[in-house]
């Protein structure tokens, strides 16, 4: 409920102090999934500094939640070829930060095919990440059939 709450919020400012409250209390990949403030839309400038520096927090849930904002707000039209390294950048053990970035990447895969595919050809990521996002990005409906199979080839 406190998740719903934040995200309605109008106003940048009190969303992100809000949010900087909330986050290290959150404990479970559905409610940091469920967070997707309103206001972020027409913010996404405003945004990335604190999505760099949640990035480069210590708590796994935070972290999770920078990379499904690089994910949601800045894989189409704002997109820049730095968002993907600093996803490809994060180095943790944690299960669901890993499963995070193999959904980036897969979903980076349907918008950005030729901007990503090297994150997996020349083994950017880490190799349970990539065959993650090779298999997340082979089961998506947004993957074109010719892109699955240039992919499924990519598996080891």
């Amino acid at each position: 409920l406190h998740g719903f709450l934040i995200e309605q919020l109008g106003d940048y400012g009190e969303t992100i102090q809000a949010l900087n409250a909330f986050l290290p209390h959150v404990d479970n990949w559905a409610t940091c999934d469920l967070l997707k403030p309103v206001c972020f839309t027409k913010n996404r400038e405003k945004l990335l500094p604190c999505v760099t520096r949640w990035l480069g927090d210590a708590h796994p849930y935070t972290v999770r939640f920078a990379i499904e904002m690089l994910m949601t707000h800045y894989l189409r039209e704002d997109f820049s070829p730095e968002y993907p390294a600093w996803v490809a950048a994060v180095e943790s053990d944690h299960y669901y930060i890993r499963m995070m970035q193999a959904w980036y990447f897969a979903t980076a895969l349907a918008f950005r095919y030729e901007e990503i595919l090297p994150y997996l050809t020349e083994d950017r990521l880490s190799p349970w990440v990539r065959q993650k996002t090779i298999q997340k990005a082979v089961e998506s409906f947004r993957v074109p059939p010719e892109h699955k199979a240039e992919l499924k080839a990519l598996r080891r």
